[in-house]
Protein backbone atom coordinates (compact mmCIF):
# COMPACT_ATOMS: atom_id res chain seq x y z
CA UNK A 1 0.00 0.00 0.00
CA UNK A 2 1.79 2.72 -1.34
CA UNK A 3 -0.77 5.61 -2.04
CA UNK A 4 -0.74 9.37 0.12
CA UNK A 5 -3.67 8.42 2.39
CA UNK A 6 -1.59 5.53 4.08
CA UNK A 7 1.08 7.81 5.92
CA UNK A 8 -2.30 9.75 7.07
CA UNK A 9 -3.47 7.23 8.24
CA UNK A 10 -0.68 5.63 10.43
CA UNK A 11 -1.00 8.78 12.13
CA UNK A 12 -4.59 8.28 13.14
CA UNK A 13 -4.19 4.68 14.29
CA UNK A 14 -1.13 5.96 16.59
CA UNK A 15 -3.38 8.49 18.05
CA UNK A 16 -6.77 5.84 18.09
CA UNK A 17 -6.35 5.40 21.92
CA UNK A 18 -6.19 8.76 23.03
CA UNK A 19 -9.28 9.28 20.32
CA UNK A 20 -11.02 6.21 22.21
CA UNK A 21 -10.73 8.18 25.93
CA UNK A 22 -12.50 11.09 24.42
CA UNK A 23 -15.79 12.23 25.23
CA UNK A 24 -18.60 12.27 22.68
CA UNK A 25 -18.04 15.62 21.88
CA UNK A 26 -14.70 15.93 21.29
CA UNK A 27 -14.85 12.62 19.19
CA UNK A 28 -17.13 14.36 17.37
CA UNK A 29 -15.33 17.38 16.44
CA UNK A 30 -12.52 14.71 15.14
CA UNK A 31 -15.09 13.09 13.02
CA UNK A 32 -15.92 16.58 11.62
CA UNK A 33 -12.38 17.68 11.26
CA UNK A 34 -11.58 13.89 9.17
CA UNK A 35 -14.36 15.20 7.01
CA UNK A 36 -14.23 18.74 6.29
CA UNK A 37 -13.27 19.97 3.08
CA UNK A 38 -14.29 16.89 1.15
CA UNK A 39 -17.17 18.16 -0.31
CA UNK A 40 -18.68 21.60 -0.64
CA UNK A 41 -22.68 22.68 -0.34
CA UNK A 42 -23.31 22.37 -3.95
CA UNK A 43 -21.24 19.19 -4.98
CA UNK A 44 -22.26 15.61 -4.48
CA UNK A 45 -20.92 13.75 -1.44
CA UNK A 46 -21.19 11.60 1.55
CA UNK A 47 -23.42 10.39 4.18
CA UNK A 48 -21.56 9.11 7.63
CA UNK A 49 -22.53 7.13 10.43
CA UNK A 50 -20.53 5.90 13.63
CA UNK A 51 -21.30 3.46 16.16
CA UNK A 52 -20.35 2.40 19.28
CA UNK A 53 -21.61 -0.76 21.56
CA UNK A 54 -24.85 -0.17 19.72
CA UNK A 55 -25.39 3.99 20.11
CA UNK A 56 -25.23 6.70 17.35
CA UNK A 57 -21.61 8.80 18.15
CA UNK A 58 -21.78 10.82 14.56
CA UNK A 59 -24.08 11.31 12.08
CA UNK A 60 -23.45 13.60 8.68
CA UNK A 61 -24.15 14.37 5.41
CA UNK A 62 -21.92 15.88 3.58
CA UNK A 63 -22.75 17.82 -0.03
CA UNK A 64 -25.77 17.17 -2.17
CA UNK A 65 -28.04 14.22 -3.44
CA UNK A 66 -28.11 15.89 -7.36
CA UNK A 67 -26.60 18.92 -9.37
CA UNK A 68 -30.37 19.70 -10.35
CA UNK A 69 -31.83 20.26 -6.58
CA UNK A 70 -29.33 20.72 -4.83
CA UNK A 71 -30.85 19.00 -1.89
CA UNK A 72 -29.19 18.79 1.31
CA UNK A 73 -27.75 15.39 2.08
CA UNK A 74 -29.01 13.82 5.03
CA UNK A 75 -29.45 10.45 7.15
CA UNK A 76 -32.98 9.61 5.06
CA UNK A 77 -30.84 10.17 1.91
CA UNK A 78 -30.54 6.65 -0.10
CA UNK A 79 -27.47 5.51 -1.78
CA UNK A 80 -27.55 3.22 -4.11
CA UNK A 81 -25.79 0.26 -2.78
CA UNK A 82 -24.09 -1.63 -5.46
CA UNK A 83 -22.11 -4.63 -3.87
CA UNK A 84 -22.92 -3.55 -0.26
CA UNK A 85 -26.40 -5.32 -1.53
CA UNK A 86 -24.60 -8.73 -1.07
CA UNK A 87 -24.81 -9.01 2.33
CA UNK A 88 -28.53 -8.51 2.27
CA UNK A 89 -28.82 -11.37 -0.57
CA UNK A 90 -26.67 -13.97 1.68
CA UNK A 91 -29.08 -13.10 4.54
CA UNK A 92 -32.14 -13.91 2.28
CA UNK A 93 -30.80 -17.05 1.07
CA UNK A 94 -30.14 -17.61 4.84
CA UNK A 95 -33.47 -17.42 5.50
CA UNK A 96 -34.69 -19.59 3.44
CA UNK A 97 -31.92 -22.26 4.73
CA UNK A 98 -33.37 -21.71 8.15
CA UNK A 99 -36.85 -22.20 6.46
CA UNK A 100 -35.79 -25.49 5.38
CA UNK A 101 -36.37 -24.84 1.93
CA UNK A 102 -32.75 -24.96 0.81
CA UNK A 103 -29.33 -26.17 1.48
CA UNK A 104 -25.98 -25.08 1.47
CA UNK A 105 -24.90 -28.06 -0.54
CA UNK A 106 -27.65 -27.71 -3.14
CA UNK A 107 -26.36 -27.21 -7.12
CA UNK A 108 -27.70 -25.43 -9.68
CA UNK A 109 -29.02 -28.15 -11.51
CA UNK A 110 -30.82 -29.23 -8.34
CA UNK A 111 -32.46 -25.73 -8.36
CA UNK A 112 -32.60 -24.93 -12.26
CA UNK A 113 -32.96 -28.03 -13.84
CA UNK A 114 -32.36 -26.90 -17.24
CA UNK A 115 -29.03 -25.44 -16.52
CA UNK A 116 -26.19 -26.66 -18.38
CA UNK A 117 -24.04 -29.65 -16.59
CA UNK A 118 -21.37 -27.62 -15.21
CA UNK A 119 -24.04 -26.34 -12.65
CA UNK A 120 -23.87 -29.91 -11.27
CA UNK A 121 -20.64 -29.08 -9.18
CA UNK A 122 -21.58 -25.62 -7.84
CA UNK A 123 -23.44 -25.11 -5.04
CA UNK A 124 -25.53 -22.35 -3.20
CA UNK A 125 -22.40 -22.47 -0.73
CA UNK A 126 -20.11 -21.70 -3.81
CA UNK A 127 -22.51 -18.81 -5.00
CA UNK A 128 -22.61 -17.05 -1.34
CA UNK A 129 -18.22 -17.47 -0.70
CA UNK A 130 -17.40 -16.49 -4.75
CA UNK A 131 -15.96 -20.21 -5.27
CA UNK A 132 -18.53 -21.19 -7.96
CA UNK A 133 -16.02 -20.55 -11.03
CA UNK A 134 -19.57 -19.00 -12.79
CA UNK A 135 -18.77 -17.22 -16.01
CA UNK A 136 -18.57 -13.41 -15.55
CA UNK A 137 -22.05 -11.88 -16.71
CA UNK A 138 -20.61 -8.47 -17.61
CA UNK A 139 -18.18 -10.20 -20.14
CA UNK A 140 -21.08 -12.87 -21.80
CA UNK A 141 -22.82 -9.44 -22.30
CA UNK A 142 -19.76 -8.21 -24.00
CA UNK A 143 -18.98 -11.47 -25.99
CA UNK A 144 -22.62 -11.42 -27.34
CA UNK A 145 -22.39 -7.65 -28.30
CA UNK A 146 -19.01 -7.92 -30.39
CA UNK A 147 -21.23 -10.32 -32.57
CA UNK A 148 -24.86 -8.79 -32.88
CA UNK A 149 -24.03 -5.50 -31.96
CA UNK A 150 -25.19 -3.16 -29.49
CA UNK A 151 -28.16 -4.34 -27.33
CA UNK A 152 -27.74 -3.42 -23.55
CA UNK A 153 -27.75 0.02 -22.63
CA UNK A 154 -28.58 2.81 -19.75
CA UNK A 155 -32.06 2.58 -21.54
CA UNK A 156 -32.37 -0.60 -22.08
CA UNK A 157 -30.66 -2.58 -18.87
CA UNK A 158 -29.97 -6.30 -18.70
CA UNK A 159 -32.21 -8.12 -16.12
CA UNK A 160 -31.56 -11.27 -13.63
CA UNK A 161 -33.69 -13.30 -16.22
CA UNK A 162 -31.29 -12.29 -18.88
CA UNK A 163 -28.45 -12.80 -16.91
CA UNK A 164 -29.34 -16.34 -16.10
CA UNK A 165 -29.87 -17.08 -19.73
CA UNK A 166 -26.33 -16.17 -20.63
CA UNK A 167 -24.65 -18.39 -17.87
CA UNK A 168 -27.18 -21.59 -19.35
CA UNK A 169 -25.66 -20.64 -22.87
CA UNK A 170 -22.09 -21.54 -21.64
CA UNK A 171 -20.51 -25.05 -21.90
CA UNK A 172 -17.94 -24.21 -18.48
CA UNK A 173 -17.39 -22.01 -15.69
CA UNK A 174 -14.16 -20.20 -15.29
CA UNK A 175 -12.84 -22.74 -12.82
CA UNK A 176 -13.62 -26.01 -11.06
CA UNK A 177 -15.67 -24.65 -7.71
CA UNK A 178 -14.01 -24.37 -4.82
CA UNK A 179 -10.73 -25.07 -6.73
CA UNK A 180 -10.61 -20.88 -6.35
CA UNK A 181 -12.06 -17.81 -5.28
CA UNK A 182 -12.79 -14.88 -7.40
CA UNK A 183 -15.55 -12.08 -6.97
CA UNK A 184 -18.90 -12.73 -9.18
CA UNK A 185 -21.27 -10.67 -9.52
CA UNK A 186 -22.86 -13.69 -11.37
CA UNK A 187 -22.91 -15.74 -8.17
CA UNK A 188 -25.35 -13.41 -6.13
CA UNK A 189 -27.53 -12.38 -9.32
CA UNK A 190 -27.76 -16.23 -9.30
CA UNK A 191 -29.02 -15.95 -5.83
CA UNK A 192 -30.94 -13.41 -5.71
CA UNK A 193 -33.30 -15.67 -8.68
CA UNK A 194 -32.85 -18.56 -6.56
CA UNK A 195 -34.30 -16.73 -2.95
CA UNK A 196 -37.31 -15.56 -6.00
CA UNK A 197 -37.89 -18.99 -7.03
CA UNK A 198 -38.23 -21.07 -3.55
CA UNK A 199 -40.14 -18.13 -2.30
CA UNK A 200 -42.41 -17.57 -5.02
CA UNK A 201 -42.01 -14.30 -4.66
CA UNK A 202 -40.19 -11.68 -6.38
CA UNK A 203 -36.71 -10.88 -5.08
CA UNK A 204 -38.21 -7.43 -3.76
CA UNK A 205 -40.93 -8.82 -2.07
CA UNK A 206 -39.05 -11.22 -0.29
CA UNK A 207 -36.00 -8.51 1.01
CA UNK A 208 -39.29 -6.55 2.31
CA UNK A 209 -41.23 -9.43 4.01
CA UNK A 210 -38.68 -11.33 5.83
CA UNK A 211 -36.19 -8.19 6.28
CA UNK A 212 -36.82 -5.02 5.61
CA UNK A 213 -40.41 -4.96 7.20
CA UNK A 214 -39.57 -7.09 10.58
CA UNK A 215 -36.78 -4.01 11.20
CA UNK A 216 -38.63 -1.50 10.34
CA UNK A 217 -36.39 -0.27 7.40
CA UNK A 218 -38.69 1.67 5.98
CA UNK A 219 -36.97 3.38 2.97
CA UNK A 220 -34.82 0.36 2.01
CA UNK A 221 -36.03 -0.85 -1.56
CA UNK A 222 -34.81 -3.03 -4.48
CA UNK A 223 -34.85 -0.52 -7.13
CA UNK A 224 -36.93 -1.49 -10.35
CA UNK A 225 -36.30 1.22 -13.02
CA UNK A 226 -40.11 2.52 -14.22
CA UNK A 227 -41.56 1.08 -11.43
CA UNK A 228 -40.11 1.91 -8.03
CA UNK A 229 -40.07 5.35 -7.35
CA UNK A 230 -37.02 5.96 -4.76
CA UNK A 231 -37.72 8.81 -2.19
CA UNK A 232 -35.10 10.92 -0.99
CA UNK A 233 -32.90 9.75 -3.86
CA UNK A 234 -29.32 10.63 -4.50
CA UNK A 235 -28.03 10.38 -7.62
CA UNK A 236 -25.03 9.03 -9.18
CA UNK A 237 -21.61 11.43 -10.00
CA UNK A 238 -18.59 10.87 -11.88
CA UNK A 239 -15.69 13.49 -10.78
CA UNK A 240 -14.56 14.93 -14.18
CA UNK A 241 -11.86 18.49 -15.29
CA UNK A 242 -14.05 20.58 -15.19
CA UNK A 243 -16.70 19.28 -12.57
CA UNK A 244 -18.98 16.51 -11.63
CA UNK A 245 -21.33 15.03 -14.58
CA UNK A 246 -24.40 12.88 -13.43
CA UNK A 247 -23.66 8.96 -14.00
CA UNK A 248 -26.24 7.07 -12.36
CA UNK A 249 -27.18 4.15 -13.91
CA UNK A 250 -25.53 2.29 -17.00
CA UNK A 251 -26.62 -1.24 -18.84
CA UNK A 252 -26.26 -3.52 -15.73
CA UNK A 253 -28.40 -0.89 -12.88
CA UNK A 254 -30.95 -3.10 -13.05
CA UNK A 255 -29.32 -6.54 -11.78
CA UNK A 256 -30.83 -6.75 -8.33
CA UNK A 257 -29.27 -9.93 -6.62
CA UNK A 258 -25.46 -8.32 -6.94
CA UNK A 259 -26.17 -4.66 -6.51
CA UNK A 260 -29.68 -3.46 -6.80
CA UNK A 261 -30.73 -2.18 -3.23
CA UNK A 262 -30.92 1.88 -2.24
CA UNK A 263 -31.01 2.14 1.54
CA UNK A 264 -29.81 5.04 4.09
CA UNK A 265 -28.17 5.67 7.37
CA UNK A 266 -31.31 5.43 9.12
CA UNK A 267 -32.25 2.08 8.00
CA UNK A 268 -28.84 0.87 7.68
CA UNK A 269 -28.36 1.59 11.74
CA UNK A 270 -31.21 -0.82 12.00
CA UNK A 271 -29.49 -3.58 9.55
CA UNK A 272 -26.64 -3.16 12.31
CA UNK A 273 -28.20 -3.46 15.39
CA UNK A 274 -30.37 -6.32 13.93
CA UNK A 275 -26.80 -8.06 13.01
CA UNK A 276 -26.02 -7.20 16.76
CA UNK A 277 -28.66 -8.69 18.20
CA UNK A 278 -28.90 -11.90 15.94
CA UNK A 279 -32.59 -10.66 15.33
CA UNK A 280 -33.35 -12.70 11.76
CA UNK A 281 -31.22 -15.13 12.65
CA UNK A 282 -29.79 -16.87 15.89
CA UNK A 283 -25.74 -16.34 16.74
CA UNK A 284 -25.38 -20.33 15.51
CA UNK A 285 -27.15 -19.98 11.97
CA UNK A 286 -25.53 -16.79 11.44
CA UNK A 287 -22.12 -18.16 12.02
CA UNK A 288 -21.72 -19.65 8.79
CA UNK A 289 -21.59 -16.00 6.96
CA UNK A 290 -18.48 -14.99 9.20
CA UNK A 291 -16.71 -18.15 8.71
CA UNK A 292 -13.91 -17.79 6.01
CA UNK A 293 -14.14 -20.36 2.80
CA UNK A 294 -11.97 -22.81 3.00
CA UNK A 295 -9.62 -21.85 0.08
CA UNK A 296 -7.01 -23.45 -1.80
CA UNK A 297 -3.10 -22.01 -1.33
CA UNK A 298 -3.03 -19.21 -2.72
CA UNK A 299 -6.29 -17.87 -3.19
CA UNK A 300 -5.89 -15.82 -0.46
CA UNK A 301 -3.46 -13.31 -2.39
CA UNK A 302 -6.52 -13.58 -5.65
CA UNK A 303 -9.30 -12.04 -2.81
CA UNK A 304 -6.94 -8.84 -1.97
CA UNK A 305 -5.89 -8.42 -5.49
CA UNK A 306 -10.06 -7.97 -5.78
CA UNK A 307 -10.51 -4.94 -3.74
CA UNK A 308 -9.54 -1.41 -3.35
CA UNK A 309 -5.67 -0.55 -2.34
CA UNK A 310 -6.52 0.67 0.45
CA UNK A 311 -9.24 -2.03 1.95
CA UNK A 312 -5.82 -4.88 0.86
CA UNK A 313 -5.39 -5.50 4.01
CA UNK A 314 -8.43 -6.08 5.46
CA UNK A 315 -9.48 -9.16 2.92
CA UNK A 316 -7.86 -11.98 4.34
CA UNK A 317 -10.90 -14.10 4.08
CA UNK A 318 -14.55 -14.04 2.71
CA UNK A 319 -17.98 -15.26 4.05
CA UNK A 320 -21.25 -15.49 3.17
CA UNK A 321 -21.58 -11.68 1.91
CA UNK A 322 -19.14 -10.21 4.01
CA UNK A 323 -14.99 -9.74 3.60
CA UNK A 324 -13.55 -11.02 6.51
CA UNK A 325 -10.37 -10.05 8.56
CA UNK A 326 -10.41 -12.21 12.01
CA UNK A 327 -6.72 -12.43 12.85
CA UNK A 328 -6.57 -8.55 13.41
CA UNK A 329 -5.96 -6.82 16.49
CA UNK A 330 -9.01 -5.34 15.46
CA UNK A 331 -11.37 -8.12 14.08
CA UNK A 332 -13.95 -7.09 11.67
CA UNK A 333 -16.72 -8.11 8.91
CA UNK A 334 -17.07 -5.41 6.06
CA UNK A 335 -18.04 -5.00 2.74
CA UNK A 336 -17.83 -2.35 0.03
CA UNK A 337 -19.64 -1.06 -3.13
CA UNK A 338 -18.22 0.59 -6.10
CA UNK A 339 -20.77 1.12 -8.71
CA UNK A 340 -21.57 3.60 -11.41
CA UNK A 341 -21.74 7.00 -9.91
CA UNK A 342 -21.61 5.62 -6.19
CA UNK A 343 -19.23 4.19 -3.50
CA UNK A 344 -20.43 2.56 -0.14
CA UNK A 345 -18.84 0.89 2.80
CA UNK A 346 -19.72 -0.91 6.00
CA UNK A 347 -17.25 -2.00 8.78
CA UNK A 348 -18.61 -3.81 11.68
CA UNK A 349 -15.40 -4.41 14.18
CA UNK A 350 -16.72 -7.04 16.62
CA UNK A 351 -15.30 -7.52 19.63
CA UNK A 352 -14.77 -3.73 20.02
CA UNK A 353 -18.50 -3.03 19.01
CA UNK A 354 -17.46 -0.12 16.31
CA UNK A 355 -19.50 0.51 13.16
CA UNK A 356 -19.25 2.50 10.77
CA UNK A 357 -21.09 3.70 7.53
CA UNK A 358 -20.20 5.52 4.45
CA UNK A 359 -22.17 6.04 1.05
CA UNK A 360 -21.02 8.20 -1.10
CA UNK A 361 -23.06 9.07 -4.54
CA UNK A 362 -19.48 10.05 -6.28
CA UNK A 363 -16.92 7.86 -7.58
CA UNK A 364 -13.58 10.20 -6.71
CA UNK A 365 -13.83 9.21 -3.04
CA UNK A 366 -11.92 6.46 -1.35
CA UNK A 367 -14.15 4.80 0.64
CA UNK A 368 -11.78 2.54 2.13
CA UNK A 369 -9.64 4.79 3.53
CA UNK A 370 -12.16 7.38 4.50
CA UNK A 371 -14.03 3.99 6.77
CA UNK A 372 -10.79 3.24 8.04
CA UNK A 373 -9.42 6.91 8.98
CA UNK A 374 -13.18 7.33 10.91
CA UNK A 375 -13.31 3.95 12.60
CA UNK A 376 -9.32 4.63 13.89
CA UNK A 377 -10.92 7.35 16.44
CA UNK A 378 -12.54 4.61 18.33
CA UNK A 379 -10.60 1.96 18.38
CA UNK A 380 -8.27 1.58 21.68
CA UNK A 381 -4.98 0.56 20.50
CA UNK A 382 -4.13 -2.98 20.73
Amino acid sequence: MKQPGFLFLLSFIAASSTFAQSSPKEISNQMENAFFGIASSDTPGFAVLIKKDGKILFEQGYGVRDLRTKTKIDEQTNFRLASFTKQFTAMAAMLLVHDGKLRYDESLTELFPEFPAYGKTITVRNLLNHTSGLPDYEDLMDQVEKTKGPIWSPENQIHDAEVLQLLERESQGKFAPGTKWEYSNSGYVVLGLIVAKLSGKSFAEVLHDRIVAPLKMDHTLVFEKGKIEVANRAYGHAGKKNGFVETDQSSTSATQGDGGIYSNLEDLSKWDDALRNHTLLSEKEFLPAITPAQLPPGAESKLAEDVPESLRFHASAYGFGWFLNLQDPHPLMWHYGDTMGFKTAIFRYLPDNVTVILLCNRTDIDQGALTLKAAQLLLPAK
